[in-house]
């Protein structure tokens, strides 16, 4: 199980790259092993300011469907066009090349409450 450990991670099973006031978000080696093949993502929010933990679009998986929460408040402004035609990046490079959005953080004390990576090691026990 991979758990990067200069990402901060959700209960939600998302990671979380920080720079500067911007944050890449995209789903854990968890997470996708969890959900199985993805089949598509769906984000219709760009442009749009959330709140945290606000649903930002979904992963669609053989199996099931699963709402993407947003890690911290701010502006999604870029999503991952890649992932239209090739989603199953997320399941081969979920820290990588399958990363889902960018946003542009709102309210940067929330970034405090995100867990590190040996919190969400606890979570998942791994």
């Amino acid at each position: 199980m991979n758990i990067p450990s200069e990402l901060k991670y959700t209960k939600d099973h998302e990671w979380v790259k920080i720079d500067g006031d911007i944050a890449t978000v995209g789903i854990t080696d968890f997470a996708q092993s969890e959900l199985g093949d993805i089949v598509y993502v769906e984000v219709e929010t760009l442009d749009e300011t959330l709140d945290k933990e606000e649903v930002f679009g979904t992963v669609e998986a053989v199996k099931t469907v699963s709402d993407l929460f947003l890690p911290l408040s701010g502006e999604i402004i870029e999503f991952n066009e890649a992932l239209e035609d090739e989603p199953e990046k997320v399941n081969s490079d979920p820290y990588g090349d399958g990363w889902m959005v960018k946003i542009k953080i709102t309210a940067p004390s929330e970034v405090e409450e995100l867990m590190s990576a040996d919190d969400y090691k606890a979570l998942i026990g791994a």
